[in-house]
């Protein structure tokens, strides 16, 4: 039987299963795109509001890195599809990109929209079928495998056969957009390893006191650094009303997150003054301040105003106050004790998920053959600044080379 008389099932309308199902319509195989919402790419639409982070223009050594603990299992897929690739294929839809200031890869246009609308365009064209508002139930008769697909419609349960599955389910964060992790009991049941699912890039709480609280939340802390127990990063996050988040947050999310779960919490070292030397710092602190008081003295001789300034009374002691030597260390390590990760569905992604344990090479369940993992709801996790999208989309083609080699009879 030729390819082009094979038919593939991708569940799962995220950038994981998109990308997987154009390599397979490429292939000429029949293509049929399962999903639960009304529309496909909902996530991802919702991830391009402030400007789509396509990709990132970091080499290829630090870029693999960013996968920390997983970088081996998603360096194959960076093989066939990396940044520069991505970049490629967004240009080929039409869509032109630039590398922002920071090196993060972004759409002329800064938006979801037009990309989504064009590859689309592509999908349809290429003979891919949508079949929206189909829930995925699991398989007919408890009998596991391409052949038995059950899925509840508006209509009624319908039963759907093909000659390989792909699963593209995501992971377990914004389930209001489909991405709800209900798929992990029923591979558990049925043998499949998975790690429990847990929030990524995500924000964390801090007992904030009520007077920092009222006066700072929804502030952005601009130009400090943060380390927990690792190297600093640069950045800026935000004060929110229960703790902070942000981008240099979630840079740090898996490392905290990881902390919180083996000890309770976690402390966070704030520099607040990272582009200052030490001895600049304390040399300007120590600096005799006559009958100006210690705020004055901080605005006039470093700049510390506003949500900085509130950060350090909120998290110096009072000791650290009566004594500038003990001021200047707090300025550059000013420790912030964080208390819990937020709940799942805020995080932007998931850790967890399937386990590469459970997968042949090419991403197949071994428990399930003829039944392939992709995306977000691998056991993976990467930071924001485009290393998540670009993996995940990586994984699509990968896992539909898995199939080609499946259904090419090829181990």
């Amino acid at each position: 039987m030729s390819l082009a008389a094979r038919r593939v099932a991708v569940i799962g309308g995220g950038p994981a299963g998109l990308m997987a199902a154009e390599k397979l319509s490429e292939a000429g195989a029949q293509v049929d795109v399962f999903d639960a919402m009304p529309s496909v790419g909902r996530k991802f639409l919702m991830a391009g509001r402030g400007g789509l982070n396509l990709t990132h223009s970091e080499p290829a050594g630090p870029f693999l890195a960013r996968y920390g603990d997983r970088a081996a299992a998603v360096a194959p897929w960076l093989r066939m599809m990396d940044a520069t690739r991505l970049r490629d294929w967004a240009h080929e839809l039409g869509i032109q990109t630039f590398v922002g200031s920071s090196g993060r890869v972004f759409p002329q246009e800064m938006k979801a929209a037009p990309l989504l609308r064009a590859w689309l365009a592509r999908l349809r064209g290429q003979g891919v079928r949508f079949h929206m508002r189909h829930r995925w139930l699991g398989w007919r008769d408890d009998a596991p495998g391409a052949q038995a697909l059950r899925f509840d419609t508006p209509a009624g349960p319908v039963c759907h056969a093909a000659d390989a599955v792909v699963l593209a389910l995501g992971g377990g964060s914004w389930a209001k957009l489909g991405s709800d992790g209900a798929w992990a009991p029923g591979l558990q049941a049925l043998g499949v390893p998975v790690a429990p699912l847990r929030p990524a890039n995500c924000g964390f709480d801090v007992d904030w006191s009520d007077h920092f609280r009222s006066r700072f939340a929804g502030q952005p802390v601009k130009s400090v650094s943060m380390a927990c127990g690792g190297p600093a990063r640069q950045g800026e996050f935000v004060v929110s009303e229960t703790g902070i988040e942000g981008s240099l947050v979630y840079a740090l999310s898996a490392v905290v997150r990881d902390r919180i779960d083996a000890d309770g919490s976690a402390v966070a070292m704030l520099d607040l003054a990272p582009d200052w030397s030490d001895e600049k710092v304390m040399a300007a602190v120590t600096h005799p301040r006559g009958a100006r008081s210690m705020s004055s003295h901080l605005q006039s001789r470093l700049g510390l105003t506003g949500v900085k300034a509130g950060l350090l009374r909120e998290c110096a002691s009072a000791d650290d106050f009566k004594d500038p030597a003990r001021l200047g260390r707090r300025i550059k390590a000013l420790p912030l004790t964080l208390r819990r990760p937020r709940p799942i569905d805020e995080a932007i992604s998931t850790a967890g998920g399937v386990s590469f344990d459970g997968l042949t090479a090419g991403l197949m369940l071994t428990a399930v053959p003829g039944v392939f993992c992709v995306g977000e709801m691998l056991d993976w996790e990467a930071p924001t600044g485009g290393y998540l999208l670009t993996a995940c989309m990586a994984s699509g083609a990968f896992g539909a080379a898995g199939v080609i080699d499946f259904l090419n009879g090829r181990p």
